[in-house]
Order: C-alpha cells, then structure tokens, then sequence
C-alpha cells in the first residue's frame, strides 16, 4: 500500500535547523540522529533534516532541483485557537509569516510560515475533516 514514511527537507545548517525544530516542540530522536542528520516524530511520519547539497548529490538531483519545488508541509490542528498558538510559537521561534492566520475560501482557517530555509509550512484547522485521539487527520470515505 502506498504511503508516505518520512519527509526530508534539505537544509543550510542542520544545527540551526535542528534548534528551529525542536523550539516549535519537535522531539529529536537523540540515537537515530547525527551531527549531519536529523530525525524528529511528527505524528504518523518521521521528519528528517539533511544538508541541501548531501541530499542533492545522494538523490542525483542536480539538474533538477534549483530551490524549493513548490511542496508544503502541513499540519491540521483541532481549533481555530491551536492554528494561532502553533503560528505564534514559529514566530517566536524565527520563522518568516507568510499568510497569518485566517478563515479561508474552503471554510477552514489557517496560516502559513517558512522556516529557516524557506521550507513552506501550512498550519490549518479544517472543520470538515477529524482528527482522532493521536493527531492524526480521519480523511472522510
């Protein structure tokens, strides 16, 4: 079955991006995790930070990969009040607001951020989608 396990973003400094992480409440896995790698829970998948130029040259992605192509990283929180809390943390913690946070066309709310390197970041409340008791989104049938 088709699945997504873990999500990499490639970083400038993996020591910066690692503080930036664990400051929004990220927990690294200390015995997973390296100097030059980062693994962090993020509910139902594990969030790796990798050196930009280590993950370009191990996937060969040189004459494709020019920046940031185009992916968001999203996380559906339960209320309108957690959207603003989780926006006001990566404030806090250094990130760039993008959108702050408001209703959208969809009926739902939500902001977005980028981190330190630009990563784009979705943080949403959708009223038309659960989550169950671990987080994680209950897409309807």
């Amino acid at each position: 079955m088709p699945a997504i396990t873990l999500i990499t973003l490639g970083v400038a400094d993996v020591a910066k991006a690692t503080a930036f992480y664990e400051s929004l409440g990220f927990v690294k896995s200390k015995a997973a995790s390296q100097n030059e790698v980062s693994f962090f829970r993020a509910g139902g998948v594990v969030l790796a930070l990798w050196g930009r130029e280590a993950q370009r040259d191990d996937a060969k992605a040189g004459e494709l990969w020019n920046g940031n192509g185009g992916m968001v990283v999203a996380q559906n929180v339960a209320s309108e009040a957690e959207v603003d809390a989780a926006m006001a943390r990566a404030a806090a913690s250094g990130a760039r607001i993008l959108k702050p946070a408001s209703t959208t066309f969809w009926g739902g709310y939500d902001g977005y951020f980028a981190d330190l390197d630009g990563h784009i970041w979705e943080i949403a409340f959708n009223p038309h989608w659960g989550l169950d008791e671990e987080g994680l989104i209950e897409l309807p049938q």
